[in-house]
């Protein structure tokens, strides 16, 4: 996006730095794949313990082991996602949204105040 000349520019639309945004991911990744050897180790426990549904439960943690990996993998390629205050520039005023979608006709390419005049 270029920049106006004699626009000041905002440091809260600055983007993490590439250090950062590393880091980030980094944590992510490892986050899933604790979860992924929890799942490995619950499954060890599951077998020695032999409880009701053993199938069920062993399936879910084969599901669990083989789709946390791929899920990480994508997530940590990935960028980070854009903030919410990022996008609200570029959304329209609510007073002028309210106005154009009021009582207002066009006349002559103008709108008209329904609003009694103050004066």
């Amino acid at each position: 996006m270029k920049r106006r000349p004699g626009r000041p520019v905002l440091i809260t639309n600055a983007e993490p730095s590439q250090e950062e945004q590393l880091r980030i991911r980094e944590v992510r990744y490892l986050a899933m794949m604790s979860i992924r050897v929890g799942c490995l180790l619950a499954a060890g426990i599951l077998v020695t313990v032999r409880p009701p549904l053993l199938w069920l439960w062993l399936g879910l943690c084969a599901a669990g082991m083989t789709v946390i990996p791929w899920v990480a993998v994508v997530l940590a390629n990935d960028r980070l996602p854009k903030e919410r205050h990022r996008w609200r520039r570029h959304r329209p005023e609510p007073a002028a949204t309210a106005i154009r979608s009021g009582p207002a006709q066009p006349v002559r390419g103008e709108l008209i105040d329904p609003r009694p005049d103050r004066g």
